[in-house]
């Protein structure tokens, strides 16, 4: 039964499409930070290895969230890392050896596309009346921004 929540199905679809991109590039954001918190070595190995510890945490619960409100709004969420990686506008890491200035840069980058993702979404989810996503998605830019400038003063 589709939900009766004052907005369009035009309105609710776009929502719904946007929602679940997101989820994606979370999930494999997730993967990625997740990945590299058990493959960084030397120097900053001890912080590095708390920080991306503490990130992929913080995204495991953006995940949570994000799917939740896919199903509040009457859809289903994307479950599966083959639906994830065809969805997602970031690309994946494989595993292996990275130096961990370019581990911190490349998720800087990702959380930077995520965000720059975001404000376009916020827009759309304006456009289309749902404030309650709208408010949704502010605080997940804001979370984003805030691990952006953690990553950012790491290649100071």
């Amino acid at each position: 039964m589709k939900p009766n929540l004052g907005l369009s199905s035009k309105a609710r679809e776009t929502v719904l499409s946007l929602l679940d991109r997101l989820l994606a590039d979370e999930h494999v954001l997730y993967v990625k930070t997740r990945n590299f918190h058990w493959n960084v070595t030397g120097l900053h190995f001890g912080p590095l290895h708390t920080l991306f510890e503490k990130q992929y945490g913080e995204l495991a619960e953006a995940i949570d969230e994000i799917a939740e409100r896919i199903r509040s709004l009457g859809g289903v969420a994307p479950g599966s890392m083959k639906e994830f990686l065809k969805l997602s506008r970031i690309d994946e890491q494989p595993g292996g050896q990275l130096e961990a200035e370019k581990m911190i840069a490349a998720l800087l980058s990702d959380h930077e596309s995520v965000i720059r993702s975001l404000r376009s979404d916020i827009e759309q989810t304006g456009k289309a009346g749902d404030a309650g996503t709208n408010d949704f998605l502010t605080g997940l830019l804001e979370d984003h921004e805030k691990t952006a400038w953690m990553l950012r003063a790491h290649l100071s």
